[in-house]
Formats: structure tokens, C-alpha cells, sequence
């Protein structure tokens, strides 16, 4: 299955409330994570922030970044998609759904929720995808 983890389930995992989850989402040979430049740049924005970095050392971000690039699929983004999402600051996920026939978008994020699903992709949050996870 094809998965996409919202930058607010990967700053989690850095701050530890999910650490256990994503590494075995990470480690699950049924799951392949994808990212893109327009994710990984969100995710390094938000954990520069000072109320991040309070809580997070500089070794324990650069081992969170090598984890994301030892563990997941690096694509660029191919098409533009078309959605009335509230927020289109997240349409790059959406894309970035599109592009590779995402299964799945693990998020906390409202807007995306919402949508519940984008042609083939269901939004999740992390509760219901750990129970996909166990079945």
C-alpha cells in the first residue's frame, strides 16, 4: 500500500508522541511511505520552530531527517490536482496523492479529513489507520 504521513504525524514522531506507530508503519513491508520536496520542506519548516526545537536536540533531528530519507520513497510531484479542499496549502498532498495512486493520507488535519477521501486516496487520521494496520 501506498502511504503519505501528513507533516503533523511526522513532527509528532520527532517529539515522540508517535514514535511507536510510525516506526512500525515505517518498518511494515505492506506499507511503502512516499514524500516530496513540498513535504519535506514543511516538515523542516515546522520543526525549526522555536517551540520544536526546545523540545528536540540537533542530533535528534538530524537522525529524524535520516530516518525519513532511509525509510521513504522520494518522488516529485507530477500533477497538479483539482479539489475544493478548505485549506490549498495542503493541495500538494493531494497531489502528491495523485501522482504516485496513493492508498492512504495519514493526518490530523482537519481539512483533510473532511475530504475523507480524493479519487482513489482515503484520508485517515493515525487512530483509524492503526487499526488498519491490525487487521
Amino acid at each position: 500500500m501506498k502511504i503519505i504521513l501528513d507533516c503533523n504525524i511526522w513532527i509528532s514522531f520527532l517529539i515522540g508522541h508517535q514514535a511507536q506507530w510510525i516506526q512500525r508503519i515505517l518498518t511494515d513491508l505492506r506499507f511503502d511511505v512516499y514524500v516530496c520536496d513540498e513535504l519535506l520542506e514543511e516538515i523542516h519548516s515546522v520543526s525549526s520552530r522555536d517551540k520544536i526545537r526546545a523540545r528536540v536536540s540537533d542530533d535528534e533531528l538530524d537522525d529524524f531527517f535520516r530516518i525519513i530519507y532511509a525509510f521513504c520513497r522520494i518522488v516529485k510531484i507530477e500533477q497538479k490536482a483539482q479539489s475544493k479542499i478548505r485549506d490549498p496549502k495542503d493541495l500538494y498532498l493531494l497531489s502528491l496523492a495523485e501522482s504516485i495512486g496513493a492508498d492512504f493520507v495519514v493526518s490530523g488535519d482537519a481539512d483533510l479529513l473532511d475530504l475523507k477521501q480524493h479519487k482513489q486516496t482515503k484520508m485517515l487520521k493515525l487512530a483509524d489507520f492503526k487499526k488498519l494496520m491490525d487487521n
